[in-house]
């Protein structure tokens, strides 16, 4: 750069100011060029974090979704396997029931024959008994 103030030839004093505007015309514009092309790359930037941010809390309502369709499923694989084993259970007490029914029969059938036989006794016991000789109150007096 050239500094001002000093006499161009022939007596004609320097315009400075217009040399550096043309010495500072070509870096000012590119200079403006990059602001504008910061400028787009902001708005791009812009675009793309919005556009993902729309993908990310879409795919969040996907993932949300999913997941409440994998709890229902889990819910309703744990009811059926509590079922199963209420199931299990009951037919197990079912069977033990049925068990011990066989069982009480069997001792009343071995039974039966023995209570059979000691109640006829005392039936026919009673029967052929003397009858007891029968006091009235009346007479006691």
């Amino acid at each position: 750069m050239a500094s001002p103030g000093r006499a161009a030839p022939g007596g004609v004093p320097a315009d400075r100011s217009a040399e550096l505007r043309a010495e500072l015309a070509p870096p000012l514009a590119l200079l403006e060029q990059a602001e504008a092309d910061a400028q787009s790359v902001r708005e791009r930037a812009d675009a793309a974090v919005a556009a993902r941010l729309h993908e990310a809390e879409v795919l969040a309502e996907e993932i949300v979704a999913e997941a409440r369709e994998e709890a229902r499923r889990v819910r309703e694989l744990a009811a059926e396997r509590s079922l199963r084993a209420a199931e299990a259970e009951a037919t197990e007490l079912v069977a033990e029931a049925e068990r011990e029914a066989t069982s009480v029969r069997h001792r009343a059938r071995r039974r039966t024959p023995a209570l059979t036989e000691r109640a006829l006794a005392l039936v026919l016991k009673d029967i052929t008994a003397e009858p007891e000789p029968h006091t009235s109150p009346e007479a006691g007096s």
